[in-house]
């Protein structure tokens, strides 16, 4: 289930949600009971973990392609420059 943030306008109090997408955002603060809750817009964070595509094709960058034209070539560089 996502985390939501949520502030207060009245009284500034924010705090995180945890709720389903298709539960109704909240309205009323549970400090001063007003109904100025709102939800905050926030950036999704994530991490790749693991032995995944990213372990193996980008967490090198470009050293996968330099490797790939070293071997093309015998190793010599002489055709890749």
């Amino acid at each position: 289930m996502p985390i939501y943030e949520y502030r207060c306008s009245s009284c500034g109090f924010q705090k995180e949600f945890i709720q389903k997408m298709s539960d109704a955002p909240l309205t009323a603060c549970p400090e001063c009971k007003q109904e100025t809750f709102a939800k905050l817009l926030s950036a999704a964070g994530f991490q790749l973990k693991g032995n995944g595509w990213y372990q193996t094709d980008f967490k090198n960058g470009s050293k996968a392609k330099e490797e790939v034209k070293s071997a093309a070539c015998g190793g010599g560089g002489c055709c890749c420059g």
